[in-house]
């Protein structure tokens, strides 16, 4: 049973990031999503897909996972470059 903890990149119709800042535990898929025949869903037969859980911090995260005996794959986040507020800001000197 292994899971991930990762921090959710910010959506593309947001400009702020109010839910980016917090940590996701998930577990990875066991068993294959399949197409029901008579609806067109997908569905599953892993429970375990349905947990998410929400942390304000990595470490929190982790000890949770430590503590439990799952195996946690940590992916960190990508940091993003400061946006640039006005045209002056390009050549101020950042010394």
């Amino acid at each position: 049973m292994t899971a991930r903890i990762y921090r959710p990149a910010k959506n593309a119709m947001q400009s702020g990031t109010k839910r980016s800042c917090k940590w996701i535990f998930e577990y990875q898929p066991t068993a294959p999503r399949r197409l029901e025949p008579l609806m067109g869903w997908t569905s599953s037969d892993d429970m375990q897909s349905q947990i998410k859980l929400v942390f304000d911090r990595k470490e929190d995260a982790v000890s949770y996972a430590k503590r439990h005996g799952i195996e946690v794959q940590v992916q960190t986040p990508k940091v993003r470059k400061p946006i640039i507020k006005s045209y002056a800001d390009v050549f101020a000197f950042k010394g």
